[in-house]
């Protein structure tokens, strides 16, 4: 067809190819065609955070994007932070300090947090709190999720 593209990415690890109409979302890419359904769709306009993924070790709004923009890119979604069963320093934080609650949000906020962390060793609560701001969380105040990051900063050795 002619508004398809072929397209080959390395998601969590994993080469994959296919053949994507050329205006579908990565995000849709992601969820649908590859069965990864932890990376959410919230507000569809890049606002939210719940699609936040990493494309080349930077983090992006996969809504906003089109997955024929993702071709030889490598990504990694939040399926991607554990490692096999075991849970990523990251995660195993969230779960300690209760950093979620309908967890919505999380899958967002946990690769975001992987970046912002990677970036910056011993983070300042208020640099964290700016790390954040880009990931909207109905449920919370966000004092356990900053909480989380902290912890994720004292258990992740990187």
């Amino acid at each position: 067809m002619d508004n398809e593209r072929n397209i080959d990415v390395t998601v969590n690890g994993r080469s994959h190819s296919a053949n994507v109409p050329a205006r579908r979302r990565l995000s849709e890419f992601i969820r649908d065609d590859l069965g990864l359904t932890g990376t959410h769709v919230g507000c569809e306009h890049g606002v939210c955070g719940t699609c936040t993924v990493q494309l080349d070790g930077e983090t992006v709004r996969s809504c906003l994007m089109f997955a024929v923009q993702a071709d030889g890119a490598e990504i990694m979604t939040v399926e991607g932070l554990a490692d096999g069963g075991a849970l990523h320093p990251i995660q195993e934080a969230f779960w300690q300090e209760h950093g979620l609650q309908c967890g919505f949000c999380t899958p967002g906020i946990l690769m975001t947090v992987h970046e912002f962390l990677l970036e910056n060793k011993g983070p300042l609560e208020e640099e964290i709190r700016h790390a954040l701001s880009g990931n909207l969380c109905r449920c919370t105040g966000y004092q356990n999720i900053v909480k989380a990051v902290e912890t994720a900063d004292r258990l992740w050795e990187r």
